[in-house]
């Protein structure tokens, strides 16, 4: 069996960081998903679903609600190895995504109140969600990408 893109990454030369991963054509349009990694894989600590969880809730919540951008979210969620998260996007620019993914963390770095969607009825697993430590790993993040820009969107290579 083939392996899938995401395997044939090198996660020993992976930093946190923000990177394109694929990008494929959709009919008419091209859905491009970004690698949003918040820990060095198997070397720091993996985030606990209580904080990926409420990240989830948030950073899905503030993109798919964007004013401008709302329309070309497809996808907001995290990864399985607890790493970090995938972003995907339909026909937005590298540039403008970069910018949605830092405006969202500042988001949940600055968010205070209920997590949207965390009720009993709105969500299969509603206890497991950690508001301070979200805020304190989307600050963490931000600090990392602050000066990101579209050139530093590759993988690693050497």
């Amino acid at each position: 069996m083939e392996k899938i893109t995401s395997f044939t990454i090198d996660h020993i030369r992976l930093i946190p960081g923000v990177y394109v991963s694929r990008k494929d054509p959709v009919g008419d349009t091209v859905v491009t998903t970004f690698d949003i990694r918040m820990t060095s894989p198997n070397d720091e600590p993996v985030m606990n679903t209580a904080e990926i969880h409420a990240i989830e809730h948030l950073g899905a919540t503030f993109l798919r609600n964007h004013p401008v951008f709302g329309p070309k979210i497809v996808y907001f969620g995290p990864m399985g190895c607890r790493t970090g998260f995938y972003f995907l996007t339909r026909s937005l620019t590298d540039s403008y995504s970069l910018n949605l993914i830092k405006d969202a963390f500042k988001f949940i770095a600055d968010f205070w109140g209920q997590i949207p969607g965390a009720t009993m009825k709105e969500c299969g697993n509603c206890a497991d969600h950690n508001l301070p430590q979200a805020k304190e790993e989307a600050s963490a993040f931000l600090e990392i990408i602050k000066d990101w820009t579209k050139e530093d969107l590759k993988y690693p290579t050497e």
